[in-house]
Parts: structure tokens; sequence; C-alpha cells
């Protein structure tokens, strides 16, 4: 038998219930930016490091490049795609990477934020000069300028204040937190340029042999000169005459050190340094990070100018 107190145990238990729901549809417990989190899909590791950096604790990141996995050659699942398409912001750099630039050109146009579009680009290697290489058959769209915009600290200070602004945009109940994140960042970034700034001044040597033509935008910045084994694509294998010529010019410029890279195979930078009689040492086109790596971005690029100072002679 129902009694006065279980009836109104139970009606209270229902206004409960609705208030609960009401709740939940007013504050965002539905599925946009606030519920769980405005949701970032980052397509390899310098995008994906800005965004929690820029978004802190009001944003989940994905990133669409595994560690370990070089990014030129990514190719997405379509789980990969559909969850590109359902996030709230996709964070890339086209012309890297064909399958994102294809991902995000067929369904997040809408919500994507391109970081070579927020700073002035460079050209590509200038034709020719990788005219033939054999490729991985991976056919990387053309484009009209050197993807690698991450590699010069003072644009990434740009993209950090670019991606605050769009994260303010696409959630606007913490767009003050994403401002003063983006600041600090920015201002981080710009005492790494002023320490490369700093200690690239005086080097006896300005030419760096690279791995692939992934630095041409810090070559730019502190006034060095990149000759690179392989163009944009790292995966691509010189001619036997590209590689003399390279011989060449390592020994005409006085080189001391072919630089490898952390994924992508050493064979061809090694053979050419033994061919040149010069050393070898580890420049990281922060591209991804390697299995078990404790560093970051900051802590990589730091060690990148150790590095080149070493093989440049820099006083």
């Amino acid at each position: 038998m129902l009694t006065c107190r279980s009836l109104r145990r139970a009606l209270s238990l229902t206004a409960l219930t609705a208030t609960a729901l009401l709740t939940a549809t007013a504050c965002g417990g539905g599925d946009g930016p606030g519920s769980d989190g405005t949701r970032v899909a980052a397509a390899f590791y310098p995008m994906a490091w800005l965004s929690e950096r820029v978004g802190g604790s009001e944003v989940s990141v994905d990133t669409l490049t595994k560690p370990g996995a070089e990014p030129h050659d990514l190719e997405l699942t379509p789980r990969q795609i559909a969850d590109l398409g359902e996030s709230d912001l996709v964070v890339y750099v086209k012309g890297l990477q064909p399958a994102v630039d294809k991902a995000v050109r067929e369904h997040a146009g809408d919500h994507a934020l391109d970081a070579a579009a927020t700073v002035r680009t460079l050209p590509p290697p200038a034709e020719g000069e990788h005219a033939h290489e054999e490729g991985d058959g991976h056919g990387h769209e053309e484009t009209s300028y050197d993807p690698h915009v991450w590699l010069d600290p003072s644009r990434m200070a740009t993209i950090a204040t670019a991606l605050g602004e769009r994260l303010a945009k696409t959630d606007p109940a913490h767009a003050g937190t994403y401002r003063a994140n983006a600041k600090t960042l920015a201002g981080q970034l710009t005492a790494l340029d002023e320490e490369f700034r700093t200690g690239l001044d005086g080097c006896k040597r300005r030419a760096m042999v690279t791995a692939h033509a992934a630095f041409g935008y810090l070559a730019d910045r502190y006034g060095l000169e990149q000759v690179s084994v392989a163009g944009i694509d790292p995966a691509a294998e010189p001619s036997p005459g590209r590689l003399a010529e390279l011989t060449h010019e390592i020994r005409e410029n006085g080189a001391t050190t072919v630089f490898t890279e952390t994924l992508v195979s050493p064979k061809v930078a090694q053979a050419l340094a033994r061919e040149a009689g010069v050393r070898t040492a580890t420049l990281d086109p922060v591209e991804g990070l390697a299995d078990g790596s404790r560093g970051d971005y900051l802590s990589i690029m730091r060690q990148n100018l150790r590095t080149l100072r070493t093989a440049l002679e820099c006083s």
C-alpha cells in the first residue's frame, strides 16, 4: 500500500531528476565545447604541444600522428577521419600531410586552423635541387611554400597567439584562459628565439648539412645555410649524382657534420658522412617524439641549439 510518506518521497525524487536534466541541458551537458572540454584534433606533435599548452585543462587533445611515427607518411583510419570531423577544432599545417589535408578539406573545413596560414612562409627548396630523388609513393601535394614553420621559435610564438584567438572563438566561455595561456607561451617561445639568436651569433661555419629540407625556417631566421640530403619528404632518396654533389659541397664549405634525424633511417646520411670524411650528429626536426622520449618542444629545440653550436664551432 502506498503511504503518504512514500508518495511524497517518490514525487521528490521525480522533481530532482527533472531538475538535474534541465540543469544538464542548460549548462552544456550535451556534446558542445565545455561538456568534456573542447575537443582538438592535432595533426602531429608540434601542433599537439601548442594545443595542450594554449588550451590547458579546458581542452582534450587527440594527436593524429602517434609517437614514433614519421608524420609525412601518415595514413588516417576511418575512425580518425570521423573523429576529425566531430572535433571542435583541427590544428594542422597544410602541405605537410596529404592525408590530413584531404580529410580537413572533406570533413573539417569549417573548424580547422592551418598554422602555415598564420605566418609568413618561405618557398620550398629550389627546383632541381632534389629533382632526381626517388619518392616513397605517398604523393605529397605540391605547395608553394615550405611547410616546416614550427622550426622557427618566433613563428611558433605567432602561431600560439593565433591558436589562442581561435580557441577563444570556438569556446568563448574560456576565452580569457586561452588568451592568457597563449601570451605566456608566446613569451617562452620569444625567449627561446633570443637564445638561438645569441647562441648562433659568431659561428665559424654557417652551412648545416641536414637529412631532409626541414630546417629552412631556422636557417632563414638565424642566418644559416641549409644543405639537405633529401627534400621536403624525408623518405625520398637522393640520386648518386646528388650524393656526389653533396660530398663536394661538404668539403667546399668545410662542414664537420652531417645531421641525422630521430624518426628517419640514418643510413643515407651516414653513408654521405663516411664518403665526405665527417662525423654525424642528431638534429631533431621536432616532427614527432620518439617512443619513450621525455622531452618536449622547448627542450628538444635547446638540444638542437647545443648540437648546432658544436658543429658550427660557435664562440
